[in-house]
Protein backbone atom coordinates (compact mmCIF):
# COMPACT_ATOMS: atom_id res chain seq x y z
CA UNK A 1 0.00 0.00 0.00
CA UNK A 2 1.73 3.35 -1.17
CA UNK A 3 2.63 5.49 1.66
CA UNK A 4 0.96 9.07 1.12
CA UNK A 5 2.58 12.19 3.41
CA UNK A 6 -0.30 15.08 2.92
CA UNK A 7 -1.50 14.25 -0.38
CA UNK A 8 1.90 13.39 -1.71
CA UNK A 9 3.53 9.81 -2.16
CA UNK A 10 6.45 8.98 0.15
CA UNK A 11 9.10 8.24 -2.93
CA UNK A 12 8.60 11.70 -3.72
CA UNK A 13 8.76 13.11 -0.27
CA UNK A 14 12.24 11.25 0.27
CA UNK A 15 13.74 12.51 -3.33
CA UNK A 16 13.28 15.95 -2.30
CA UNK A 17 14.33 15.40 1.16
CA UNK A 18 17.27 14.09 -0.88
CA UNK A 19 17.86 16.91 -3.58
CA UNK A 20 17.53 19.82 -0.19
CA UNK A 21 20.48 17.76 1.21
CA UNK A 22 21.94 17.73 -1.88
CA UNK A 23 21.42 21.74 -1.97
CA UNK A 24 22.31 22.60 1.74
CA UNK A 25 25.60 19.83 2.40
CA UNK A 26 27.45 20.85 -0.34
CA UNK A 27 30.53 19.29 1.02
CA UNK A 28 28.79 15.62 1.12
CA UNK A 29 26.95 15.25 -1.65
CA UNK A 30 27.53 12.05 -2.74
CA UNK A 31 26.72 10.69 0.75
CA UNK A 32 23.38 12.50 1.11
CA UNK A 33 22.60 11.16 -2.69
CA UNK A 34 23.61 7.40 -1.77
CA UNK A 35 21.87 7.68 1.70
CA UNK A 36 18.50 9.51 -1.00
CA UNK A 37 18.81 6.18 -3.03
CA UNK A 38 19.38 3.43 -0.49
CA UNK A 39 15.90 5.05 1.55
CA UNK A 40 13.96 5.51 -1.40
CA UNK A 41 15.20 1.85 -2.69
CA UNK A 42 14.09 0.34 0.52
CA UNK A 43 10.73 2.35 0.55
CA UNK A 44 10.00 1.06 -3.15
CA UNK A 45 10.50 -2.78 -1.71
CA UNK A 46 8.69 -2.31 1.97
CA UNK A 47 5.25 0.04 0.45
CA UNK A 48 5.24 -0.07 -3.20
CA UNK A 49 6.70 -1.68 -5.93
CA UNK A 50 9.09 -0.85 -9.56
CA UNK A 51 6.23 -0.53 -12.63
CA UNK A 52 3.95 -2.60 -11.38
CA UNK A 53 6.44 -5.39 -10.41
CA UNK A 54 6.86 -5.83 -6.12
CA UNK A 55 9.75 -6.61 -4.55
CA UNK A 56 13.17 -7.36 -5.34
CA UNK A 57 12.24 -9.24 -8.67
CA UNK A 58 10.77 -5.69 -9.24
CA UNK A 59 14.17 -4.11 -8.54
CA UNK A 60 16.28 -6.43 -11.06
CA UNK A 61 14.04 -5.77 -13.61
CA UNK A 62 13.99 -1.88 -12.76
CA UNK A 63 18.65 -2.02 -13.12
CA UNK A 64 18.11 -4.44 -16.02
CA UNK A 65 16.17 -1.69 -17.73
CA UNK A 66 18.38 1.26 -16.39
CA UNK A 67 21.75 -0.24 -16.53
CA UNK A 68 22.39 0.82 -19.85
CA UNK A 69 21.58 4.36 -19.43
CA UNK A 70 23.86 4.60 -16.03
CA UNK A 71 26.74 2.65 -17.57
CA UNK A 72 26.59 5.80 -20.76
CA UNK A 73 26.67 8.85 -18.51
CA UNK A 74 29.59 7.19 -16.45
CA UNK A 75 31.32 6.37 -19.64
CA UNK A 76 30.80 9.51 -20.97
CA UNK A 77 31.26 11.73 -18.19
CA UNK A 78 34.00 10.13 -16.93
CA UNK A 79 35.43 10.56 -20.72
CA UNK A 80 34.17 14.09 -21.00
CA UNK A 81 36.31 14.97 -18.10
CA UNK A 82 39.50 13.19 -19.99
CA UNK A 83 38.64 15.26 -23.06
CA UNK A 84 38.46 18.61 -21.53
CA UNK A 85 41.71 18.34 -19.81
CA UNK A 86 43.08 17.88 -23.28
CA UNK A 87 41.38 20.73 -24.76
CA UNK A 88 42.80 22.73 -21.84
CA UNK A 89 46.32 21.12 -22.40
CA UNK A 90 45.97 22.15 -26.88
CA UNK A 91 46.46 25.57 -24.71
CA UNK A 92 43.81 27.03 -26.97
CA UNK A 93 42.16 28.63 -23.72
CA UNK A 94 45.72 30.39 -23.40
CA UNK A 95 45.59 31.73 -27.09
CA UNK A 96 41.95 32.83 -27.03
CA UNK A 97 42.66 36.19 -25.07
CA UNK A 98 44.96 37.35 -27.93
CA UNK A 99 42.26 38.61 -30.12
CA UNK A 100 39.63 40.12 -27.75
CA UNK A 101 39.25 43.85 -27.57
CA UNK A 102 40.36 46.07 -25.11
CA UNK A 103 37.25 47.68 -23.35
CA UNK A 104 33.70 46.32 -22.23
CA UNK A 105 33.34 44.50 -25.50
CA UNK A 106 36.43 42.13 -24.64
CA UNK A 107 34.34 40.89 -21.44
CA UNK A 108 30.89 40.21 -23.81
CA UNK A 109 33.42 38.42 -26.78
CA UNK A 110 34.77 35.65 -23.64
CA UNK A 111 31.22 35.57 -22.46
CA UNK A 112 31.05 34.41 -25.86
CA UNK A 113 33.64 31.89 -26.43
CA UNK A 114 32.62 30.17 -23.04
CA UNK A 115 29.10 29.79 -25.11
CA UNK A 116 30.77 28.18 -27.80
CA UNK A 117 33.02 26.15 -25.75
CA UNK A 118 30.12 24.71 -24.13
CA UNK A 119 28.33 23.64 -27.11
CA UNK A 120 31.32 20.72 -27.14
CA UNK A 121 32.64 20.92 -24.10
CA UNK A 122 31.06 19.84 -21.00
CA UNK A 123 29.70 22.72 -19.30
CA UNK A 124 31.54 22.85 -15.96
CA UNK A 125 34.92 22.08 -18.15
CA UNK A 126 33.74 25.60 -19.97
CA UNK A 127 32.86 27.22 -17.19
CA UNK A 128 36.22 26.46 -15.55
CA UNK A 129 38.04 27.72 -18.83
CA UNK A 130 36.03 30.58 -18.64
CA UNK A 131 36.86 31.13 -14.52
CA UNK A 132 40.59 30.95 -15.24
CA UNK A 133 40.57 33.15 -18.32
CA UNK A 134 38.65 35.93 -16.39
CA UNK A 135 41.81 35.84 -13.49
CA UNK A 136 44.08 36.60 -16.19
CA UNK A 137 42.21 39.17 -18.04
CA UNK A 138 40.92 41.12 -14.98
CA UNK A 139 43.72 40.64 -12.47
CA UNK A 140 41.83 38.13 -10.40
CA UNK A 141 39.31 40.87 -9.45
CA UNK A 142 35.94 39.53 -11.27
CA UNK A 143 32.65 41.06 -10.20
CA UNK A 144 29.90 38.61 -9.10
CA UNK A 145 27.51 39.59 -12.04
CA UNK A 146 30.13 38.19 -14.32
CA UNK A 147 30.50 35.19 -12.46
CA UNK A 148 27.48 34.33 -12.16
CA UNK A 149 27.31 35.60 -16.35
CA UNK A 150 29.97 32.98 -17.04
CA UNK A 151 28.01 30.00 -15.73
CA UNK A 152 25.16 31.62 -17.40
CA UNK A 153 26.83 31.49 -20.95
CA UNK A 154 28.27 27.68 -20.10
CA UNK A 155 25.16 26.56 -19.11
CA UNK A 156 23.44 28.24 -22.04
CA UNK A 157 25.84 27.09 -24.73
CA UNK A 158 25.32 23.37 -23.50
CA UNK A 159 21.50 23.46 -23.72
CA UNK A 160 21.55 23.16 -27.33
CA UNK A 161 23.97 20.38 -27.65
CA UNK A 162 23.54 16.85 -27.22
CA UNK A 163 27.48 17.14 -25.86
CA UNK A 164 27.67 19.89 -24.40
CA UNK A 165 25.58 19.18 -21.35
CA UNK A 166 24.82 16.25 -19.17
CA UNK A 167 21.01 16.81 -19.54
CA UNK A 168 21.05 17.03 -23.28
CA UNK A 169 23.39 14.33 -23.73
CA UNK A 170 20.88 12.24 -21.45
CA UNK A 171 17.82 13.03 -23.73
CA UNK A 172 20.11 11.79 -26.77
CA UNK A 173 20.73 8.58 -25.26
CA UNK A 174 17.13 8.35 -24.61
CA UNK A 175 16.72 8.57 -27.94
CA UNK A 176 15.67 12.49 -28.24
CA UNK A 177 17.06 13.86 -31.63
CA UNK A 178 20.30 15.94 -31.59
CA UNK A 179 17.73 18.54 -33.54
CA UNK A 180 15.14 18.78 -31.38
CA UNK A 181 17.46 19.72 -28.67
CA UNK A 182 19.21 22.39 -31.01
CA UNK A 183 16.05 24.22 -30.98
CA UNK A 184 17.23 25.44 -27.29
CA UNK A 185 19.50 27.92 -29.27
CA UNK A 186 16.26 30.27 -30.53
CA UNK A 187 16.20 30.81 -26.42
CA UNK A 188 19.55 30.58 -25.10
CA UNK A 189 21.54 32.91 -28.10
CA UNK A 190 19.00 35.98 -27.31
CA UNK A 191 19.46 35.03 -23.49
CA UNK A 192 23.03 35.51 -23.63
CA UNK A 193 23.06 38.54 -25.49
CA UNK A 194 20.84 40.33 -22.30
CA UNK A 195 22.96 38.78 -19.74
CA UNK A 196 26.14 39.37 -21.29
CA UNK A 197 26.30 42.71 -22.15
CA UNK A 198 24.99 43.94 -18.48
CA UNK A 199 27.41 41.30 -17.12
CA UNK A 200 30.50 42.85 -19.08
CA UNK A 201 29.88 46.23 -18.77
CA UNK A 202 29.99 45.02 -14.39
CA UNK A 203 32.82 43.47 -15.04
CA UNK A 204 34.61 46.50 -16.74
CA UNK A 205 33.10 48.80 -13.93
CA UNK A 206 35.15 46.83 -11.81
CA UNK A 207 38.24 46.51 -13.22
CA UNK A 208 38.78 46.69 -16.98
CA UNK A 209 40.31 44.03 -19.27
CA UNK A 210 44.21 43.42 -19.54
CA UNK A 211 45.27 45.43 -22.67
CA UNK A 212 48.60 42.89 -23.22
CA UNK A 213 48.21 39.45 -24.17
CA UNK A 214 50.10 36.68 -23.44
CA UNK A 215 52.85 36.09 -26.09
CA UNK A 216 55.29 32.89 -27.35
CA UNK A 217 52.02 30.84 -26.98
CA UNK A 218 51.47 28.05 -29.72
CA UNK A 219 48.25 25.75 -30.33
CA UNK A 220 49.35 21.86 -29.82
CA UNK A 221 47.34 20.34 -32.44
CA UNK A 222 47.67 17.03 -31.78
CA UNK A 223 45.85 17.25 -28.02
CA UNK A 224 43.47 19.69 -30.43
CA UNK A 225 43.16 16.30 -33.01
CA UNK A 226 42.52 13.73 -30.33
CA UNK A 227 39.74 16.06 -28.62
CA UNK A 228 38.03 16.00 -32.32
CA UNK A 229 38.31 12.64 -32.59
CA UNK A 230 37.39 11.65 -29.15
CA UNK A 231 33.95 13.71 -30.30
CA UNK A 232 33.59 12.02 -33.55
CA UNK A 233 33.43 8.54 -31.63
CA UNK A 234 30.69 9.45 -29.17
CA UNK A 235 28.46 11.43 -32.01
CA UNK A 236 29.36 8.80 -34.51
CA UNK A 237 28.46 5.70 -32.38
CA UNK A 238 25.04 7.35 -32.04
CA UNK A 239 24.78 8.04 -35.43
CA UNK A 240 25.62 4.74 -37.17
CA UNK A 241 23.83 2.40 -34.62
CA UNK A 242 20.47 4.90 -35.09
CA UNK A 243 20.60 4.20 -38.71
CA UNK A 244 21.93 0.78 -38.70
CA UNK A 245 21.40 -1.17 -35.48
CA UNK A 246 18.97 0.93 -33.36
CA UNK A 247 18.34 -2.03 -30.80
CA UNK A 248 22.10 -2.47 -30.29
CA UNK A 249 21.07 1.40 -28.27
CA UNK A 250 19.01 -0.41 -25.86
CA UNK A 251 20.99 -3.47 -25.25
CA UNK A 252 24.43 -2.24 -24.80
CA UNK A 253 26.02 1.28 -23.42
CA UNK A 254 27.47 1.76 -27.13
CA UNK A 255 28.14 5.99 -27.43
CA UNK A 256 30.24 5.56 -23.58
CA UNK A 257 32.21 2.67 -25.08
CA UNK A 258 32.60 4.08 -27.99
CA UNK A 259 34.09 7.56 -26.11
CA UNK A 260 36.91 5.23 -23.84
CA UNK A 261 37.75 3.11 -26.94
CA UNK A 262 38.71 6.51 -28.55
CA UNK A 263 40.47 7.76 -25.48
CA UNK A 264 42.70 4.23 -25.78
CA UNK A 265 43.37 4.56 -29.21
CA UNK A 266 44.81 8.23 -29.30
CA UNK A 267 46.90 7.40 -26.02
CA UNK A 268 50.12 6.85 -27.76
CA UNK A 269 49.31 10.48 -29.47
CA UNK A 270 48.85 11.96 -26.52
CA UNK A 271 48.64 10.59 -22.61
CA UNK A 272 45.43 11.25 -21.08
CA UNK A 273 45.74 12.66 -17.18
CA UNK A 274 44.71 9.78 -15.56
CA UNK A 275 44.70 12.04 -12.02
CA UNK A 276 41.29 13.52 -13.13
CA UNK A 277 39.91 9.75 -13.21
CA UNK A 278 39.11 9.92 -9.71
CA UNK A 279 37.51 13.19 -8.91
CA UNK A 280 35.64 12.03 -12.23
CA UNK A 281 34.42 8.85 -10.71
CA UNK A 282 33.13 10.27 -7.66
CA UNK A 283 31.39 13.19 -9.56
CA UNK A 284 29.32 10.02 -11.41
CA UNK A 285 28.39 8.36 -8.99
CA UNK A 286 26.53 11.21 -7.16
CA UNK A 287 25.23 12.44 -10.56
CA UNK A 288 23.93 8.71 -11.30
CA UNK A 289 23.05 8.08 -7.89
CA UNK A 290 19.96 11.12 -8.56
CA UNK A 291 19.89 10.07 -11.68
CA UNK A 292 18.82 6.12 -10.36
CA UNK A 293 16.19 7.85 -7.76
CA UNK A 294 14.68 9.83 -10.36
CA UNK A 295 13.72 6.84 -12.40
CA UNK A 296 11.86 5.01 -9.25
CA UNK A 297 9.66 7.96 -9.38
CA UNK A 298 5.68 7.20 -9.69
CA UNK A 299 5.82 9.58 -13.12
CA UNK A 300 1.98 9.41 -12.97
CA UNK A 301 1.32 11.65 -10.42
CA UNK A 302 3.65 14.37 -11.52
CA UNK A 303 1.93 17.76 -13.33
CA UNK A 304 1.32 17.13 -17.02
CA UNK A 305 3.79 18.02 -19.23
CA UNK A 306 3.29 21.53 -20.72
CA UNK A 307 5.56 24.98 -21.31
CA UNK A 308 4.11 26.27 -18.06
CA UNK A 309 5.62 22.87 -16.24
CA UNK A 310 8.98 23.17 -18.63
CA UNK A 311 9.08 26.96 -17.35
CA UNK A 312 8.56 25.79 -14.10
CA UNK A 313 11.53 23.22 -14.06
CA UNK A 314 13.54 26.23 -15.21
CA UNK A 315 13.20 27.79 -11.48
CA UNK A 316 13.14 24.86 -9.51
CA UNK A 317 16.57 23.95 -11.51
CA UNK A 318 18.57 26.68 -9.55
CA UNK A 319 17.38 24.63 -6.38
CA UNK A 320 17.78 21.46 -7.04
CA UNK A 321 20.12 19.21 -9.15
CA UNK A 322 18.85 19.94 -13.06
CA UNK A 323 20.04 15.68 -13.38
CA UNK A 324 17.24 13.84 -11.94
CA UNK A 325 14.41 16.76 -12.91
CA UNK A 326 15.79 15.54 -16.43
CA UNK A 327 15.45 12.27 -15.81
CA UNK A 328 11.94 12.41 -14.34
CA UNK A 329 11.11 14.35 -17.51
CA UNK A 330 12.51 11.91 -19.76
CA UNK A 331 10.47 8.69 -17.93
CA UNK A 332 7.21 11.26 -17.91
CA UNK A 333 7.52 11.92 -20.72
CA UNK A 334 4.69 14.45 -22.82
CA UNK A 335 7.92 17.18 -23.22
CA UNK A 336 8.83 19.42 -25.82
CA UNK A 337 12.55 18.32 -25.50
CA UNK A 338 13.95 22.16 -26.97
CA UNK A 339 11.89 23.95 -24.12
CA UNK A 340 12.91 21.86 -21.48
CA UNK A 341 16.76 21.80 -22.87
CA UNK A 342 16.70 25.14 -22.01
CA UNK A 343 14.58 25.23 -19.00
CA UNK A 344 16.88 23.03 -16.61
CA UNK A 345 20.19 23.47 -19.13
CA UNK A 346 19.98 27.55 -18.01
CA UNK A 347 17.80 27.79 -15.28
CA UNK A 348 20.37 26.27 -12.95
CA UNK A 349 22.17 29.40 -13.63
CA UNK A 350 20.10 31.60 -11.13
CA UNK A 351 21.40 30.71 -8.17
CA UNK A 352 25.12 29.62 -7.79
CA UNK A 353 24.38 26.00 -6.67
CA UNK A 354 21.48 25.75 -9.53
CA UNK A 355 24.16 23.97 -11.41
CA UNK A 356 27.54 21.94 -11.45
CA UNK A 357 29.31 24.78 -13.32
CA UNK A 358 28.25 27.23 -10.65
CA UNK A 359 29.23 24.73 -7.90
CA UNK A 360 32.81 24.18 -10.03
CA UNK A 361 33.23 27.66 -10.51
CA UNK A 362 32.77 28.83 -6.75
CA UNK A 363 36.23 26.81 -5.31
CA UNK A 364 37.84 29.32 -7.41
CA UNK A 365 36.02 32.13 -6.39
CA UNK A 366 34.65 32.11 -3.17
CA UNK A 367 33.23 35.56 -2.95
CA UNK A 368 30.20 33.39 -5.88
CA UNK A 369 29.09 31.63 -2.65
CA UNK A 370 26.55 34.18 -1.45
CA UNK A 371 23.09 33.70 -2.49
CA UNK A 372 21.99 37.29 -1.80
CA UNK A 373 25.13 38.77 -3.84
CA UNK A 374 24.78 36.00 -6.81
CA UNK A 375 20.88 37.58 -7.04
CA UNK A 376 21.45 40.56 -6.61
CA UNK A 377 24.88 41.17 -8.89
CA UNK A 378 23.29 38.37 -11.31
CA UNK A 379 19.96 39.33 -11.83
CA UNK A 380 20.60 39.82 -15.37
CA UNK A 381 20.43 35.88 -15.62
CA UNK A 382 16.58 35.37 -13.94
CA UNK A 383 15.67 37.77 -16.71
CA UNK A 384 17.37 36.71 -19.55
CA UNK A 385 15.80 33.24 -18.87
CA UNK A 386 12.23 34.06 -18.57
CA UNK A 387 12.83 36.53 -21.79
CA UNK A 388 14.68 33.66 -23.75
CA UNK A 389 11.63 31.17 -23.32
CA UNK A 390 9.13 33.67 -24.63
CA UNK A 391 11.25 33.97 -27.67
CA UNK A 392 11.15 30.26 -27.86
CA UNK A 393 7.36 29.98 -27.06
CA UNK A 394 6.57 32.65 -29.49
CA UNK A 395 8.56 31.80 -32.36
CA UNK A 396 8.58 28.00 -32.24
CA UNK A 397 5.53 27.49 -30.29
CA UNK A 398 5.13 23.86 -28.24
CA UNK A 399 5.47 20.89 -29.98
CA UNK A 400 5.79 17.79 -27.57
CA UNK A 401 6.39 14.62 -28.08
CA UNK A 402 3.99 11.52 -27.30
CA UNK A 403 3.84 11.00 -23.16
CA UNK A 404 4.70 7.63 -22.22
Amino acid sequence: MPVVIAGVPLDFVLFALTLLGVALFHHHTLAVALTGLVAITACKLAFTDFAGVPGVSGLVAHLGHEWVTVANLFGLLVGFAILSRHFELSRVPAVLPRFLPDDWKGGFVMLLLVFVLSSFLDNIAAAMIGGTMAASLFRGRVHVGYLAAIVAASNAGGAGSVVGDTTTTMMWIAGVRPSQVLEAYVAAVPALLFFGVIAARQQHGLQPIVKDAPTGITVEWTRLAVVALILLAAIGANVVFNLRAPQVLDDMPVIGLAVWIAIAATTPLRRPDWRLVPPAVRGSVFLLSLVLCASMMPVQHLPAASWQTSLGLGFVSAVFDNIPLTALALHQGGYDWGFLAYAVGFGGSMIWFGSSAGVALSTTYPQARSVGDWLKNGWHVGVAYVMGFAILLITLGWHPDPAH
